[in-house]
C-alpha cells in the first residue's frame, strides 16, 4: 500500500498539469471580449484591417498576443488590443490560441 501511494505521489509531482488545458479558450474568447472586434466566429472582424483569427496556428497567435501585451508589436492595428491584453494572463493567451487554432 505504501509503495502504491509513493508511486502515485511521484507520478503526480513529475507530470505538471498545464493551466492552459484546464482553461476554456472559447469561454475566455467571449469573456475577454475578443469577439467584439474579431467576430463571434473569429472569422468576421468588424473592420477589414483586423485579422481573421479562426484556424490560425496556436504558436503564431499566442506570440502575436504576447508581443502586443509586451509592446514589442506596436503598429496601428495593435493599439486597440494593447488596452485589453493587460487583462489576459499567459495561461489565458495559450488557451485562447488553442481554441482559435481549432476553429
Amino acid at each position: 500500500m505504501k509503495l502504491k501511494t509513493t508511486l502515485m505521489m511521484a507520478l503526480l509531482t513529475a507530470v505538471p498539469i498545464s493551466n492552459a488545458i484546464a482553461l476554456d479558450g472559447a469561454e475566455l474568447y467571449a469573456k475577454k471580449t475578443c469577439f467584439a472586434c474579431h467576430g463571434k466566429d473569429a472569422n468576421s472582424p468588424i473592420l477589414p484591417v483586423y485579422p481573421k483569427l479562426a484556424g490560425q496556428g496556436k504558436e503564431y497567435t499566442a506570440a502575436q498576443m504576447r508581443d502586443i501585451k509586451s509592446g514589442a508589436r506596436a503598429n496601428g492595428q495593435s493599439a486597440a488590443m494593447k488596452g485589453v491584453m493587460h487583462l489576459v494572463s499567459d495561461e489565458e493567451i495559450d488557451a485562447i490560441a488553442e481554441y482559435l487554432s481549432g476553429l
